[in-house]
């Protein structure tokens, strides 16, 4: 998925299987055994607020909102910092180690996982249980942690969704009707197929790039990823062998790009030039289209992010997390609840191609207009605020599955969809080589 600044410049994956075992080892029996602060009433004190590469395009945004917190609650002083987005989470794990971590902290997902996870953060639900109606509900459940019951341990911040994006003329020439697109993986392929027999070579229905589709379309699809305790990957079923199958398929029929198998960096090139049928699932992809390539961006049309079985739809969800053992906790989670309010996530969104999670933000009308129904920017505006409002959500990728486990079961997805191994032995080879890494990672 393409995203768009801040978003894109915001997701730091985690880099190596290394940066997990440092988590998991270094920080048992120190800062996550701190005790958890418990509110006083008084909102005072000093407070740091640490962002993800925002500066320098919304400073001016973020320091009005700080500026405002501070003549609302004049006993409070707040310190912004900005950090760049390699090497955060590192960043995250070594001020923790040292006892030093902010006391409110932008969280991407993978970040909210690796310090909630081990009991870095402050329950927001104990803390303010009134908050929970503020937001929309599936990002709210978005920070619960397995097992922690009805705990939340961020705020919601803003959020982008995955819409559907395509061209029109295409679709029309593959026999299709574009007021009728794919709503699950497996239409999807079944429309895929159609638009590679149609084509005669001349365009293709969307990028390989299983490094991309995974572990997505398989979640979508409801294949368990990992085992209750997430100690273990267990996506090696029936299921994810038939979309081995089917991607095999339909990469030999012509439906993606030969290249696409390996690389994925020229989607915006092979769409933006009426090569390819569907575009990146993401709002932000829409505005650059509207910037690069004006022509086919007139051909593009946007409808409602292709789900499966569980009609759920991917996201990329940013938060604000608050320090277990923060000194000024009213302080620090006023702060944090100021952050993502309705308006000041509506302010936000102008200027960025995000979307609030909080419902009163959410319902301004900005995010609701679908101006004439032929601007495919506006429509991508409304299509995805009208799906957060609703849908389940989904934390787009686990903790565990690393760059290291990706690479590896993309490894096997490539032999298979080539025709060099086949699907099962692939999937089978893929599982235990995740496992390997995880057991790894676990006891170093």
């Amino acid at each position: 998925m393409t995203r768009s600044n801040p978003t894109r410049l915001a997701v730091a994956l985690l880099a190596t299987g290394t940066l997990l075992s440092t988590a998991a080892c270094g920080l048992d029996g120190g800062a996550a055994d701190a005790q958890e602060a418990r509110r006083t009433g008084t909102v005072a004190g000093g407070i740091t607020f640490r962002t993800l590469q925002l500066k320098p395009t919304y400073t001016a945004y973020v320091q009005g909102v700080i500026d405002a917190f501070e003549k609302r609650y004049p006993d409070v002083e707040v310190t912004w910092e900005d950090v760049p987005g390699d090497g955060y989470n590192e960043k995250l794990v070594a001020d923790a180690q040292a006892g030093a971590l902010p006391d409110v902290i932008n969280l991407s997902t993978d970040s909210f996982q690796l310090l909630g996870d081990r009991g870095m953060l402050a329950d927001v639900a104990a803390l303010d249980g009134a908050s929970a109606g503020e937001y929309v509900p599936g990002a709210w459940e978005q920070f619960k942690l397995p097992g922690k019951g009805d705990s939340v341990y961020a705020y919601p911040w803003y959020v982008t969704p995955e819409i559907l994006t395509y061209n029109r003329e295409l679709f029309e020439k593959a026999g299709l009707d574009p007021a009728a697109p794919p709503t699950g993986v497996e239409q999807f392929f079944d429309y895929a197929e159609r638009i590679a027999a149609a084509s005669g070579g001349q365009y293709s229905a969307f990028m390989a790039d299983p490094k991309g589709r995974l572990p997505g379309d398989w979640q979508k699809m409801g294949i368990p990823i990992l085992d209750e305790k997430r100690e273990r990957f267990t996506f090696d079923t029936d299921r994810a062998v038939r979309w081995v199958e089917r991607m095999k398929d339909l990469y030999a029929k012509g439906a993606m790009p030969k290249e696409s198998l390996l690389k994925s960096d020229d989607i915006n090139q092979l769409y933006g030039g009426g090569k390819l049928v569907f575009g990146p699932g993401s709002p932000g992809f829409v505005k650059d289209i509207k910037q690069n390539a004006p022509q086919i961006y007139a051909k593009t049309q946007v409808a409602g992010a292709v789900t499966g079985e569980l009609g759920h739809i991917g996201i990329y969800a940013q938060s604000l997390g608050i320090r277990k053992d923060t000194k000024h906790v009213d302080a620090a989670a006023e702060f944090a609840k100021w952050v993502t309010n309705g308006p000041n996530q509506v302010e936000f969104s102008r200027k960025a191609t995000i979307y609030p999670s909080n419902a009163r933000g959410l319902a301004d009308p900005f995010f609701s207009d679908k101006g004439d129904g032929k601007d495919a920017e506006t429509l991508a505006r409304a299509v995805g605020a009208d799906q957060l409002k609703t849908a389940a959500l989904d934390a787009n990728t686990p903790v565990q599955w690393t760059n290291q486990v990706g690479d590896a079961v993309v490894r096997e997805m490539q032999k298979a969809i080539k025709g060099e191994q086949d699907p099962r032995t692939a999937v089978r080879k893929a599982q235990e080589a995740a496992n390997e890494l995880l057991a790894a990672a676990a006891d170093k």
